[in-house]
């Protein structure tokens, strides 16, 4: 998928802020999938599966479009199992328009983030929860 897709559009959400599985729909690529929704005025990116350059495109989308539309987006990393520099770029770029938390990342996430040092600038919480109260 290319940089230039359009992402999904945002999901209506149940009480519970996490997407009616009818209305949970999501780009897949390469063993990758990226599901949005709105939970207290902010817009979740959960991203699942692995993210290298010839798998980052939805997601990509799916966080330019968020940052559109929302004051406060949330990537949702507990579930990414495999990132490169690629995922690193994008998250960095995203993370510049102020609007970005980066919540619950897995350990891959996490060690990538420490070896390079970016885990000093994110804003990266332990939970969605949290992301979304900060």
């Amino acid at each position: 998928m290319s940089w230039g897709e359009t992402a999904t559009p945002a999901l209506l959400t149940a009480s519970s802020g996490k997407p009616v599985p009818e209305q949970a729909t999501g780009e897949t690529s390469r063993q990758s999938m990226v599901i949005r929704y709105e939970c207290c005025g902010a817009q979740v990116v959960e991203a699942s599966g692995d993210y290298d350059l010839d798998s980052i495109g939805p997601l990509a989308a799916a966080l330019k479009t968020a940052t559109q539309t929302h004051p406060k987006v949330i990537l949702d990393a507990s579930g990414v199992t495999f990132a490169d520099s690629s995922f690193l770029n994008l998250v960095i770029l995203i993370h510049q328009t102020g609007k970005l938390r980066v919540a619950a990342p897995s350990e891959r996430v996490r060690r990538l983030c420490a070896i390079t040092g970016v885990d000093d600038v994110l804003q990266i919480r332990e939970t969605v929860d949290e992301a979304i109260a900060s």
